[in-house]
């Protein structure tokens, strides 16, 4: 059940990373989509979310290999 959980919270940031990569392609390729009025908001605000969704994803990993105790000692609190 705990794994379930875990792959569920890594799910949704991770698709949120991704809508944010295809915010930005679209952007990039003048495609404006409907929500958002400009291009330049629809490419900051997927740029926000993919930073966002790869930030969260990445502080999971180092807090569980922290609490495994399999990262080098810089990464170490």
């Amino acid at each position: 059940m705990g794994r379930l959980i875990a792959f569920i919270i890594l799910l949704i940031p991770g698709i949120m990373a991704a809508y944010g990569i295809k915010l930005m392609r679209d952007s990039v390729f003048n495609k404006l989509l409907e929500p958002y009025p400009v291009l330049w908001l629809q490419f900051s605000l997927g740029l926000l979310f993919t930073i966002l969704g790869i930030g969260f994803f990445a502080g999971f990993l180092l807090n569980r290999d922290r609490k495994k105790g399999t990262v080098s000692k810089r990464f170490q609190k």
